[in-house]
């Protein structure tokens, strides 16, 4: 048997403004967390930029330490990442969240003699397309990688064209606390109204992020049945608060999520025709298919593949008319068993599969 691997995680401390150390979520941690639970020593180091005091604490077989990049600058998050290197003499360096972390799991895996690994789960150049010497180190990051992960197989292909020579799909999935819940326990919960078709969209709702389509496709559906509402959350909903048209739930904690997604007759995901929606494989449409809740999502070549090529399920970028027609249409559905779902502790076990065949350097 090989013995256990020693790995190194690098990763932002708030991606997606969650903080991983008291809020651990979704691939950042379920993936490490897997590596744990299978026998390997896993570390994590994360970097925040909230002026945060470095800080060290082990949880769930995983150690982790958090370093900041004020007052101080990027020089003692790289001391730290040198140190922690030291200590535990990884044979894996993997970045995780964006490209800067790939681009640093290349260079301490050289210092270190480690093999390198960078999992993607969004097209991270979209992130800053203004950066173009970034996207240059990036991609040679991703030419040196001995292992490339991505979240679905448009961004593996993006991936390989911009630099990686291979890349394996690891592909998002809802983490445990979403699943199926009745329905009107969850609207009692979140005090929505039992008597009312809710149709919710999943994720941060304000008008700058071109989510005019959906208002005008449900206020076309509205037209037609007086009994359907929209339901939105996120910090900027409540200014859309008009009941009983809309319901904007403010921001809500994440014990409440699954209650949200559980409260709909169906779950809305809007996505724009960008170099970031193009490749992007939405946390939300996995959370909606985990509680079997109808969907519809913006037809892109990822959620095409999520939703494992059910037009029913998907409807074209911009146009309201067709988004109205296909909210209609899935109202009549109540619950939806979808296919091919995979558990975070499957993908992390291959992930561990991934690892395990290559080996440690030396």
């Amino acid at each position: 048997m090989p013995r256990p691997l020693r790995i190194l995680f690098l990763s932002k401390r708030f991606p997606q403004g969650r903080d991983l150390m008291t809020r651990p979520y979704g691939r950042f941690y379920h993936l490490a967390q897997g590596l744990a639970a299978a026998g390997h020593a896993v570390h994590i180091a994360t970097l925040s930029y909230r002026g945060l005091p470095s800080t060290e604490c082990a949880f769930d077989g995983i150690r982790w330490r958090s370093d900041d990049l004020w007052p101080t600058g990027p020089l003692n998050y790289l001391q730290g990442l040198r140190r922690t290197a030291a200590q535990l003499q990884p044979d894996w360096v993997i970045g995780v969240s964006d490209l800067w972390f790939g681009i640093l799991a290349t260079r301490l895996a050289v210092r270190t003699g480690a093999r390198s690994a960078i999992d993607a789960y969004d097209n991270f150049e979209a992130y800053m397309p203004w950066a173009r010497p970034v996207h240059q180190l990036w991609r040679r990051a991703l030419g040196k990688a001995d292992l490339v992960t991505a979240a679905g197989p448009t961004l593996a292909a993006r991936l390989i064209e911009t630099g990686a020579s291979g890349c394996e799909v690891l592909p998002m999935t809802a983490d445990p606390a979403f699943h199926p819940r009745d329905r009107g326990d969850a609207r009692r919960s979140l005090g929505l109204p039992v008597d009312r078709q809710l149709i919710g969209h999943l994720g941060a709702f304000n008008r700058s992020r071109g989510h005019a389509v959906l208002l005008r496709a449900v206020q076309q559906l509205q037209a037609r049945n007086p009994q359907v509402s929209l339901v939105l959350s996120g910090r900027d909903s409540p200014a859309f608060h008009a009941p009983p048209a809309i319901y904007g739930l403010g921001y809500l904690r994440d014990e409440h999520m699954p209650l949200l997604v559980n409260a709909l007759d169906v779950a809305c995901i809007s996505l724009a025709d960008t170099a970031f929606g193009r490749y992007s494989y939405p946390a939300k449409l996995c959370e909606a298919m985990a509680c079997e809740v109808p969907v519809v999502a913006t037809d892109t070549p990822p959620t095409r593949w999520m939703l494992g090529e059910a037009a029913r399920f998907l409807s074209p970028v911009g146009d309201a008319d067709a988004l109205s027609a296909r909210l209609e249409a899935n109202l009549g559905l109540d619950r939806v068993s979808y296919p091919g779902r995979e558990s975070w502790t499957a993908i992390a076990a291959r992930y561990a599969a991934l690892l395990v065949a290559r080996g440690p350097k030396n």
